[in-house]
């Protein structure tokens, strides 16, 4: 039974190094002014689905964004991205960054863009990307979020 488990963990290995260039799901972690976690799926070659869940402002947020990727710079495995999705979030007050009022609660709704560059290693299943994530908020703390850039590290598979 143990060399079943081994020789299949080694084959499944072997795939996900070999098709790193060109992956289907990356599920990873997203460092930035917020934190959390990415999880991004490809529904065709150049279609993204892409899903953040990130902490910020003493809260949470959850988004949703559809992406389209491309070739950048005629360089394989370097791929740029732009697109479009919308955010709910669930924030307190933090009056001691400047904004908002100390001990409420707000949920706030918006739409938020993407714009990034990412690459996939050949020999290995990991990939990294760099973006910047403007937000509008329409509800809760309203207004416009120009400072959501992050870089974000993936295993692929």
């Amino acid at each position: 039974m143990k060399k079943i488990v081994m020789t299949l963990l080694i084959v499944f290995c072997l795939v996900s190094v070999s098709n790193a260039q060109d992956y289907r799901t990356g599920i990873g972690a997203r460092l930035g002014f917020d934190q959390g976690l990415t999880v991004k799926h490809f529904i065709s070659e150049k279609s993204a689905l892409e899903f953040l869940l990130a902490t910020r402002w003493r809260g949470f947020e959850l988004t949703g964004l559809y992406e389209v990727h491309n070739l950048a710079f005629n360089t394989d495995r370097l791929k740029w991205y732009y697109g479009a999705g919308a955010h709910i979030g669930f924030w307190n007050g933090d009056y001691t960054r400047g904004w908002g009022d100390p001990g409420t609660n707000y949920t706030v709704i918006g739409i938020d863009g993407i714009l990034g560059l990412e690459y996939s290693f050949e020999d290995a299943p990991i990939n990294i990307g760099l973006d910047w994530k403007p937000a509008i908020n329409f509800t809760g703390y309203t207004g416009f979020w120009a400072d959501q850039g992050a870089l974000s590290i993936r295993f692929i598979f």
